[in-house]
């Protein structure tokens, strides 16, 4: 029983260290070409200027009678 209650409160510790890190890393641990949501994607390639006009048109296109 003692062994169960060890291995349980083993399992909330590291579940609680590694959700406390990537609340951590969240906030606090950003690069420079990271992207703001700190997910380490490629949020920086975007052209969020171009990706705008390409939505311009296309709604431009939408309310164009065929």
């Amino acid at each position: 029983m003692l062994l169960q209650h060890l291995l349980i409160v083993l399992l909330f510790a590291a579940a609680a260290l590694y959700m406390g890190r990537r609340l951590w890393l969240s906030f606090f641990a950003k690069s420079d070409g990271a992207c703001p949501k700190g997910c380490g994607g490629g949020c920086s390639t975007l052209n969020v200027d171009q990706l705008q006009q390409q939505i311009e048109a296309a709604q431009q296109r939408g309310r164009q009678p065929a």
